[in-house]
């Protein structure tokens, strides 16, 4: 739906491009059905954007450690393999009153 010349951010990525603190140069609005409202996607210039920085090993050793404190049930201290719900603080067993699983 986009005219040519503009990309949205997935599509930049898509290329290997950021938008790089260009301002948006345009913008699509369409009437969804699931959210029952209006749905927005900003366009920008790929002429304008730069490659995506590489992942150096310092982020992707922090975003490893993030995500593994994010799996980390608080209760029993193991990894439960998945992302734990923020409502419960815990891991489903705890959180149920079972004892966690071997």
């Amino acid at each position: 739906m986009a005219p040519d010349g503009y990309l949205t951010r997935r599509q930049l990525r898509a290329q290997g491009l950021r938008p790089n603190g260009q301002p948006v140069a345009a913008q699509i609005l369409w009437r969804s059905r699931r959210s029952k409202g209006v749905r927005t996607a900003y366009l920008y210039r790929p002429e304008l954007a730069c490659p995506v920085q590489p992942m150096t090993p310092a982020k992707a050793a922090a975003l490893a450690a993030a995500n593994r404190a994010r799996r980390t049930c608080l209760g029993c201290g193991r990894d439960a393999g998945y992302v734990l719900p923020a409502h419960l603080g815990c891991c489903l067993p705890c959180a149920d009153g079972l004892p966690a699983a071997a």
